[in-house]
């Protein structure tokens, strides 16, 4: 039974006060998002708070009771184009508490969720037990009371039971400047071609590595074995629990600030670790390419000079020649200025290709861990993090997802903001556009139910657009859980467990 019954629903105006699980409205929302009436949900509570006693009758009823609304919520969800809605959230050490897990979920489903992505690798920390953790990271509950206790499993074990799947969000190329601290982990650092590392550039890395903190950032570069080997060895402990997908973040790298948000010559690049710079320089294919390129990455640039030297170095070889190249018709006729402006053309476009396709084949190596596993996978990206810049200049985020394996779930973030829902779901119809057809596309919203949050229309108004203009999409995700409901989320992390 929906409105006057099981379900209630959310207002449609953004001007509204912030909706509440136990708002009515009409019966076309109902059917939509599938929010619970708020007699249901005063009763779940009820149920929930006996059951945590002595009472086995008390536990019957409400284990009776989630279990029918697991099936109204999936009766729902069939009816709806909204197929599957997901909410992204993070846990803290104080849902370790008896119940804690149990109400949260509960919330979950009265707001119509299907679906949660779970955050269990952010910020340099592992939702593991402390205890099992073989990981190079800390665990998210390091409170010694709570060591044992596996709050990942948890939440996949109770989000079935309520008819949700659960996936864990993973950050991926961002490991945290945890990571840094540790012994023989340097050399898995981003450098760029003016030695700078990743800790200390833009928005997403202006904390030194001695400032630690949970919001700590820290990229590693996606050609660097010692990183990839922590991350398979970390992402094996989190699928033996058996999440119902996997979903990767930050596959990409950093973003700076105004003029460093675009990168314009080779030194700008994150290729100049010790990894990346020995991968790169092996593409050469013979010493005169070998060596034009180690001049090329040392400079930045090429010059006449260096051109003619080459030529002088190397008699026996005649066009320079790395990965697929091949000479240019008469190339060898050309004055050492014009070949100086040719190499140096490719090169550039070689370099940014090959840190590129670094972020894809880390990312490719991963979703086929996952994929082995028997466990289903997704990318979350910018849809505009792949754009060119200006006359061969490039967004320093290096994001082509477009190149992503197109076997998995694509998630674009939709958080472009012109005061509408105009212009996120254009983001959301060009992703589609390059998508193919077989690819499950899920765009990820930022915002709140009822009402415009953060120059952000509330999410139905979001939603409402993105149906008009894609109406063959039925997936999509809320970030996030702490922006709808703030007041617990703060409780909920500030709340100190006893050691």
């Amino acid at each position: 039974m929906l409105v006057g019954g099981v379900f209630g629903t959310v207002q449609m105006l953004s001007t509204m006060a912030p909706l509440r699980a136990e708002t009515v409205a009409s019966d076309r929302y109902s059917q939509e998002y599938c929010f619970f009436s708020p007699a249901e949900v005063t009763e779940k509570n009820r149920l929930r708070a006996a059951a945590m006693g002595t009472d086995p009758a008390a536990k019957q009823r409400y284990i009776q009771l989630i279990n029918r609304h697991a099936n109204e919520l999936r009766t729902c969800r069939e009816k709806s184009w909204l197929k599957t809605q997901a909410v992204w959230i993070r846990m803290y050490a104080c849902d370790t508490k008896p119940g804690a897990v149990d109400e949260l979920i509960d919330r979950m489903v009265n707001k119509g969720y299907n679906r949660v992505y779970l955050a269990t690798f952010y910020a340099g920390q592992v939702l593991l037990p402390q205890t099992a953790n073989k990981t190079s990271w800390p665990s998210v509950l390091g409170n010694n009371s709570v060591r044992n206790t596996d709050l990942l499993a948890e939440v996949i074990r109770k989000g079935r039971a309520r008819g949700i799947k659960v996936y864990a969000w993973m950050y991926s190329l961002n490991y945290g400047s945890n990571y840094g601290l540790y012994p023989n982990r340097d050399t898995a650092l981003n450098v760029n071609g003016r030695g700078e590392k990743s800790w200390f550039v833009g928005s997403e890395g202006t904390q030194s590595p001695d400032a630690g903190g949970p919001n700590s950032i820290l990229f590693v570069n996606p050609h660097s074995r010692q990183a990839r080997e922590d991350y398979r060895q970390m992402l094996g402990e989190v699928l033996k629990r058996r999440p119902d997908g996997i979903l990767f973040d930050y596959i990409r790298y950093p973003r700076g600030q105004g003029a460093q948000s675009v990168i314009t010559t080779v030194k700008d690049l994150w290729i100049y670790g010790d990894d990346a710079r020995q991968q790169l320089e092996s593409i050469a294919k013979n010493r005169k390419g070998a060596e034009l390129l180690k001049i090329y990455l040392d400079n930045g640039d090429l010059r006449a000079n260096e051109i003619a030297a080459a030529d002088e170095a190397f008699p026996d070889e005649r066009e320079p020649l790395w990965g697929s190249r091949s000479p240019v018709a008469k190339e060898m006729t050309m004055t050492p200025t014009a070949r100086a402006a040719l190499y140096q053309r490719e090169l550039w476009q070689l370099a940014v290709d090959f840190a590129a396709n670094g972020v894809v084949d880390f990312l490719t190596e991963v979703t086929g861990m996952s994929r082995q596993a028997g466990v289903r996978s997704g990318a979350v990206f910018f849809p505009e993090a792949n754009r060119k810049v200006g006359r061969g200049g490039f967004d320093s985020r290096l994001q082509r997802w477009h190149k992503f394996p197109s076997t998995i779930e694509w998630h674009p973030m939709a958080y472009a903001i012109c005061g509408q829902g105009e212009c996120i779901a254009d983001q959301v119809v060009q992703t589609l556009k390059v998508a193919p057809n077989t690819t499950p596309v899920v765009p990820a919203l930022a915002g709140v139910w009822g009402k415009s949050f953060e120059t952000r229309p509330s999410l139905e108004v979001q939603m409402d657009a993105i149906h008009r203009a894609a109406p063959n999409l039925t997936e999509l995700s809320h970030f996030s859980f702490s922006w709808q409901e703030p007041e617990s989320d703060a409780a909920r992390s500030s709340c100190r467990l006893r050691s």
